[in-house]
């Protein structure tokens, strides 16, 4: 039986609205990267998450490192999941106890380096872009390059 506490107001909505990253700007994205990979000469591999940390786009440059399918992946994902580039991690950390510091990074799919860029629209969340297989400066510039394509910026 619910109680009156989380029941909604009546007239309210039980539901709200999640604005997220469409196909076409993922995959213009996930291709505007890859484009300044290749004029860097870096092979990496590109992944784009909706708002939900679903997958929405993903390009694999041949030679790309194999364990970069999933840290691209996981990049994108921890970016949307918190709202923060994942170059920013470290220095967000210091602020937290010893505990915090030590056990976030051994959470499944965090990824605590550059890389990671979360998308934003009209100051909203709408999903988030991953690079990986170059250093960390590569992927980081790489990922804003798909950034710069929509005209959008991080989160």
């Amino acid at each position: 039986m619910a109680t009156e506490a989380n029941t909604p107001a009546i007239g309210a909505s039980a539901s709200v609205s999640l604005r997220s990253i469409d196909w076409r700007a993922a995959h213009a994205a996930a291709g505007a990267a890859v484009q300044a990979a290749q004029a860097m000469g870096a092979c990496v591999n590109v992944a784009v998450v909706d708002a939900s940390g679903l997958l929405a786009a993903f390009l694999r440059m041949p030679g790309a490192p194999l364990h970069s399918v999933d840290i691209a992946i996981d990049k994108a994902y921890t970016a949307v999941s918190f709202g923060l580039p994942t170059h920013q991690w470290a220095q967000a950390l210091q602020s937290h106890s010893a505990a915090v510091r030590e056990g976030i990074v051994l959470r499944p799919r965090f990824v605590a380096f550059g890389g990671g860029l979360p998308i934003a629209e009209a100051g909203q969340r709408i999903g988030a872009i991953g690079v990986s297989g170059g250093s960390e400066a590569e992927d980081q510039h790489i990922a804003q390059a798909g950034l710069d394509a929509l005209g959008l910026t991080p989160a």
